[in-house]
């Protein structure tokens, strides 16, 4: 098997997103360190002619559930304006941990039969071309009310979220002064 340059930038910068989301300390960039790594296995996974892999991880993973981190840490986050370091002091050894991971999976991998298929051959381009029919047409209304569903559920989210907080009145009138 050939490695190609797009395919090697693309695995390097995969890579480096998934490392900075382990490594950073703040929890709004490792998130966005997270999604740079699951928009690298999106383009991976185009790059490798799986299209609907790719769209469906670039819908859902970038699109959807990175996003939805990052809102979910910045509407709860308090006021923690505390000078630390960008690095984990526990970077060092989650990276040893993560390469012996990585080398037992490969060594997995290399041995069972699977790494070297016999001539598969290859899908034809219909399926894709159908499931996108499928979705504008026939199924464009659960499509929509879904969108709906989610738009209303991220407003409500932002309203909970910025609703200003009330003055504290004094419970007991023993507090007022004479």
């Amino acid at each position: 098997m050939r490695t190609t340059v797009p395919f090697l930038i693309l695995a390097v910068l995969t890579l480096a997103g998934g490392v900075a989301a382990m490594t950073l300390r703040r929890l709004v960039h490792c998130a966005l360190a997270l999604t740079v790594s699951f928009a690298g296995l999106a383009a991976l996974y185009l790059n490798l002619g799986a299209e609907f892999a790719g769209l469906a991880q670039l819908l859902v993973y970038v699109g959807a559930i990175a996003i939805l981190i990052v809102f979910a840490i910045l509407l709860t986050r308090g006021g923690d304006d505390k000078a630390e370091p960008s690095f984990s002091p526990a970077g060092p050894a989650g990276a040893v941990l993560a390469l012996a991971v990585f080398a037992v999976l490969a060594w997995a991998v290399e041995t069972s039969g699977l790494a070297h298929p016999a001539a598969i051959p290859a899908a034809p381009p219909e399926p894709m071309r159908a499931l996108g029919f499928a979705l504008m047409q026939r199924y464009v209304l659960p499509l929509e009310v879904i969108g709906l569903m989610l738009t209303a559920a991220m407003i409500g989210a932002v309203i909970l979220a910025l609703r200003e907080k009330r003055p504290q009145t004094p419970e007991s009138p023993r507090s007022a002064a004479p």
